[in-house]
């Protein structure tokens, strides 16, 4: 950790030292920022547009008018990060990692938070897939679709309920159109070929409309093989994904109503049971369907004194089945309804902000040989407010939420919680290019049901989980320090961050074994998060011959549990990273390197994590671009050294490393 700190250190002296800021949203340079690119646009003139509106969040703004932290993936960036799985696509955002089953699962890390910490969401409204129950569970977002992805760093309860006290991921695909396409059609198009896995992965995405009507139609397919590790290939890692929608919306100056209905299916082995033909043990793979259903509208101005009215309802049917071999095993299966109502009102003695409600009912249920959760009904309800007010150069931020919420298992008692929400934000810009940001959270979170009632051994984890009925809510108070600075020539911002937690639950490894499966608790206990993040992006040249950037960040997290208890699991190792990239007219290159330090605060238990270093490198030449349409050939590399990575975060990093030296070669095309 201390060699983290001092990368942090230099990052954020360097991106001091000059005029500067890698802030929020401004570059496309940057990943973890994006680019100015607007939803059901192509990236011709991406410069010229407003800087990209964080849906996430109410009130219409931009990354840089938000006091909480908050990081947006788009355009080029977006592109170039893309990974099979949605937490493999964030990952190069200060603070955020992924969990990792193979390529096929990943899960968003937030400053050491993941599963039901961490909202992932689509269009503000939750996945409603059953990722958070296990880290063996794919997430069914896919980030080849998305516009952007948005990521708010820290407590977003408030906005999300108890299941975002670590964070939100916000994926905007846009599938219900808000509106139609400045010139009233636009598309994009996008074939590639994966030399790990000899993977294949093709999309096209349509969207048409007039001031009255717009449609949107997209699809996408990937197969791809078990990829190659050094020295071999990961047995059981091939995966097979298909996604695609259809949506419509009437639209007008009042505002626009909408409906969508969206298919998700995958299958995909698990790396961690991969099978044994000597011993006639067969390799375990997960079937994954899910139907969504979605309407949505907003009214402009529906009545005096109100801005805007935005609604969204959802209907979704999930479905996963574990097989060993042919044979079908555990099937795990939800039905949820969730709304969300947001009233954004008129300044009131200048003060800017919107209330509103968010409802859901969740059945789930796990029917097999190895069932280990029991079916349980999960019915919640929240109502929040958020306000903020420009105070001459300094903005504060205000909230609150309350929940009720209901866990009720088959067969056992029902447990009622009522968690609360409170934050605060301050910025205080005290040179033109320079300011202050401070965040104080109070959050609660109600346990998930795994956590309460699982009981049993899990076959494509390779686990055998005991929970608790007896868990009690989890309380967060968090307090995040944040410096930024806004150069023509640099940019940089550095945040540290305190977290202390009341009845914190973690899964424990307790060196048991059972069934010839690993033992592990879901347990309850005091824990501090204590952390850093920094990032700098240099302006270095610009001119006739190409504009050269060079981007430097790192992050840092140590986490603790009270009363002797040792290390929190699997958390974050510690990295520091860089990238030089250039851009032309038609063609733009980037070169990059991101150490992963050694993770040796490890829990009871747990093994080390050995450091490593991916280098990545992208090329792309615009070789058709004109007032119709812009095509682009690339070639992406990943881990162009052929390291052998295991994240920290992973509960299988020992059977399962990251995939080997892979070369992408494509073609893109807006329209």
């Amino acid at each position: 950790m201390r060699r983290t700190l001092i990368a942090l250190a230099l990052a954020a002296t360097f991106g001091a030292a000059q005029p500067a800021s890698a802030d929020d949203l401004a570059q496309e340079s940057s990943p973890a920022t994006g680019t100015k690119h607007a939803q059901g646009k192509s990236r011709k003139g991406a410069e010229k547009l407003d800087a990209i509106v964080v849906n996430a969040v109410p009130l219409g703004q931009n990354a840089d008018q938000i006091v909480a932290p908050v990081a947006v993936l788009a355009g080029s960036a977006l592109d170039d990060a893309k990974g099979v799985s949605l937490g493999e696509t964030v990952s190069s955002i200060p603070g955020v990692q992924t969990s990792a089953l193979g390529t096929a699962v990943g899960r968003p890390v937030i400053r050491g938070l993941d599963g039901p910490r961490v909202a992932v969401l689509e269009n503000g409204l939750s996945s409603q897939d059953v990722s958070n129950v296990s880290q063996d569970h794919a997430v069914t977002l896919e980030p080849f679709l998305a516009d952007q992805i948005e990521v708010l760093k820290g407590p977003a309860t408030l906005l999300y309920g108890s299941g975002a006290i670590g964070g939100v991921v916000n994926v905007v695909d846009g599938r219900v159109p808000e509106k139609a396409p400045d010139n009233g059609f636009t598309g994009r198009a996008e074939v590639r070929h994966d030399s790990v896995s000899d993977g294949r992965t093709g999309l096209l995405r349509l969207d048409a409309g007039n001031d009255r009507f717009a449609i949107h139609v997209d699809g996408m397919h990937r197969d791809n093989e078990d990829y190659d590790i050094p020295g071999g290939t990961l047995a059981n890692s091939a995966v097979k994904t298909s996604s695609g929608s259809v949506g419509a919306s009437l639209l007008g100056t009042w505002g626009y109503l909408g409906m969508s209905v969206s298919r998700f299916l995958d299958l995909y082995g698990s790396p961690a049971e991969p099978g044994d033909p000597a011993d006639g043990e067969d390799p375990v793979h997960i079937k994954m369907a899910q139907t969504n259903y979605t309407l949505k509208g907003g009214l402009v101005k529906p009545f005096d004194g109100i801005d805007k009215i935005e609604f969204s309802l959802g209907h979704g049917a999930y479905q996963h089945v574990e097989f060993d071999g042919d044979v079908p095993g555990t099937t795990f299966a939800t039905t949820s309804n969730q709304g969300r109502l947001i009233v954004t009102h008129e300044p009131i003695a200048g003060w800017n902000g919107a209330f509103g409600v968010q409802t859901q009912h969740r059945q789930f249920s796990a029917v097999g040989d190895e069932t280990f959760v029991p079916a349980t009904a999960t019915d919640g309800v929240g109502v929040f407010l958020t306000e903020q007010r420009d105070f001459g150069p300094v903005k504060l931020e205000l909230g609150a939420r309350h929940d009720t919420q209901s866990v009720d298992p088959d067969n056992g008692p029902k447990r009622d919680f009522a968690p609360n929400s409170f934050s605060a934000g301050i910025a205080w810009r005290f040179a033109e290019q320079w300011h202050l940001s401070l965040n104080l959270d109070h959050a609660e979170r109600a346990p998930s049901e795994e956590e309460l009632f699982a009981n049993g051994p899990h076959d494509a984890s390779n686990t055998f989980e005991i929970g608790s009925s007896d868990l009690q809510k989890e309380k967060s108070n968090q307090a995040e320090l944040g410096l930024h600075f806004h150069g023509d020539i640099v940019e940089g911002k550095v945040a540290v961050y305190y977290n202390k937690y009341k009845n914190f639950i973690y899964l424990a490894d307790t060196g048991e074994i059972r069934d010839d499966l690993p033992v592990r608790i879901w347990s309850q206990n005091d824990a501090a998060f204590r952390g850093a993040e920094a990032e700098a992006t240099f302006h270095l040249a610009k001119g006739t011959s190409g504009n050269w950037d060079l981007r430097v960040f790192g992050d840092t997290v140590r986490a603790t549990l009270s009363d002797g208890g040792g290390n929190v699991p699997r958390i974050p190792a510690g990295r520091i990273g860089s990238t030089l990239s250039w851009k032309a007219d038609s063609l733009r290159a980037s070169l990059g390197a991101v150490r992963y330090m050694k993770q040796d605060k490890v829990a009871a238990f747990e093994t080390d994590t050995a450091g490593y270093t991916l280098v990545n490198a992208h090329f792309a030449w615009t070789f058709v671009n004109d007032d119709r349409s812009q095509w682009e050939a690339f070639v992406d590399g990943n881990n162009l050294t052929n390291q052998t990575a295991r994240p920290a975060t992973s509960l299988f990093k020992d059977a399962a490393p990251l995939p080997g030296r892979n070369v992408s070669v494509g073609l893109r095309a807006y329209f």
